[in-house]
């Protein structure tokens, strides 16, 4: 089956909550798939952090459409790509949907964010741009694609920015008929409180998607019991790299060997396992 039929089936399948991992390459992608998630998130703060660089449109949409391509090589499940604000006006946008498309990947996350954006957690520097201009980009982005099953999630700052639920409920309304196949509300207090609020709010058929960063506590039971349709897990796996790396190099500066840090590392046999070594000729 393919990908992107997997991730419509997903999505039609009733009291399935969706789970996707951020990943930032394509071996955190195989790990996702090992763990037998659903589907991954080309993230755009993973793949910006990888590269040393702020989530912050530093990086171009070559650069992240390349390594999302690596990410789709890497796993058979669906991968979304978290493509900002599109990189920029209608016509980026445009540009976007045809190459992530043609790349394979099942759904493209676009935010109503001003271009370039900042990261949703950084407490400054978070403006949107009109409804109506990013109802326009959406409906470039429904009218250019050509696969059905491409999916165009909408994701919408509003609360990030603080301008309210009124407006992500407005906002979601006119994302709704543009053509969004999905709503991501996103919300950066530390509880589901203002999630739980719109989605309680919202009675339209469109799907509705969360990224519990920052309320942690929210399990997927309570997804079901509220009818989210998916979890974005969106950021875990770099960040718990850097702190393992950051604990193995604090243990290899103060010993004299490797054998301080040996029971760290994972066997060469598993590198060579996830390298699909045995499939070399």
């Amino acid at each position: 089956m393919k990908a992107r039929n997997k991730m419509r089936q997903l999505i039609n399948q009733k009291g399935k909550v969706i789970r996707a991992v951020g990943a930032h390459n394509g071996l955190t992608a195989r790990l996702v798939e090992r763990h037998n998630f659903d589907a991954v998130w080309a993230s755009g703060f993973e793949i910006s952090s990888s590269f040393a660089k702020p989530d912050a449109n530093i990086l171009s949409m070559t650069e992240f459409k390349n390594i999302t391509e690596n990410i789709i090589e890497s796993t058979t499940l669906p991968v979304i790509a978290d493509c900002d604000t599109g990189f920029g006006n209608v016509n980026n946008v445009i540009e976007t949907v045809k190459k992530f498309e043609n790349i394979g990947v099942s759904g493209i996350s676009i935010e109503d964010k001003i271009f370039p954006k900042m990261n949703s957690f950084v407490e400054k520097g978070q403006s949107l741009i009109s409804k109506k201009e990013f109802e326009d980009k959406l409906k470039a982005a429904k009218d250019t694609q050509i696969d059905p099953d491409l999916i165009i999630i909408a994701r919408i700052e509003s609360l990030i920015a603080g301008s309210g639920m009124d407006d992500a409920l407005e906002r979601a309304f006119a994302y709704y008929q543009a053509g969004a196949d999905m709503i991501l509300i996103h919300s950066k207090i530390h509880n589901p409180s203002e999630v739980l609020q719109f989605r309680k709010l919202w009675n339209y058929p469109t799907p509705v998607v969360i990224v519990p960063t920052t309320y942690p506590m929210f399990s997927v039971e309570e997804a079901r019991n509220n009818d989210f349709k998916m979890l974005i897990y969106a950021n875990p796996i770099i960040r718990s790299s850097v702190k393992a790396i950051n604990d193995t190099l604090s243990k290899l500066y103060s010993s004299d060997s490797l054998l301080e840090i040996d029971d760290d590392l994972i066997d060469m046999s598993y590198m060579f396992d996830l390298q699909k070594v045995k499939e070399m000729v």
